[in-house]
């Protein structure tokens, strides 16, 4: 069987992604990924700590199929969709990468420096994963979303707040990228 290996022209995705925003809007439903953990946690019994997580879940449960959905959508984006794991980065990203201690930048998606089993168990890998997940966390509840919510969402929707954490969070990437990621590694 012949799959397709080159990314959806944008007049294929676009349309299709507003046509899932349409219906999303027409049932009543929010899309954003913060809104599937706030679901997990209400699963997990996290509403007996925190009130914020007292919520009916059973309401949400259209987020498991949303989850379900990305996990099963990469699963065969990575094992059939995809014609190898090189990735055609800019030899100036590259040689960055390397300045900074990771090697092999562009041989896979997902460096070893940064997201191999045995970094994410060392201490170091533990507290970055533990310190970016508070991070996470507290950005997307202060902001009121993620960055799926509010960039597709919310823009679309012509939502000032969606404009201002959206700006809020290229900078924040931008801050990481520069000047956080080089002390890390």
């Amino acid at each position: 069987m012949e799959f397709i290996t080159q990314p959806w022209a944008w007049y294929v995705a676009g349309p299709i992604i507003a046509l899932i925003m349409f219906l999303l809007f027409y049932f009543g439903e929010r899309f954003g990924v913060s809104s599937n953990l706030e679901t997990f946690c209400s699963i997990g019994g996290a509403g007996k700590f925190i009130d914020y997580f007292k919520i009916d879940w059973k309401q949400n449960s259209w987020n498991l199929i949303f989850v379900l959905g990305a996990i099963t959508g990469g699963f065969i984006s990575a094992y059939w969709l995809s014609p190898s794991d090189v990735v055609a980065l800019n030899p100036q990203t590259v040689q960055d990468l390397a300045d900074i201690g990771i090697a092999n930048a562009g041989a896979t998606y997902l460096p070893d420096e940064i997201f191999s089993i045995d970094t994410m168990l060392s201490l170091k890998g533990f507290f970055i994963l533990l310190i970016a997940g508070i991070m996470v966390g507290f950005g997307a509840r202060w902001a009121g979303g993620c960055t799926s919510g509010h960039a597709i969402v919310g823009l679309s929707n012509l939502e000032l707040p969606s404009l201002i954490s959206v700006i809020g969070f290229f900078i924040g990437g931008l801050v990481m990228t520069w000047f956080i990621l080089p002390l890390i590694f």
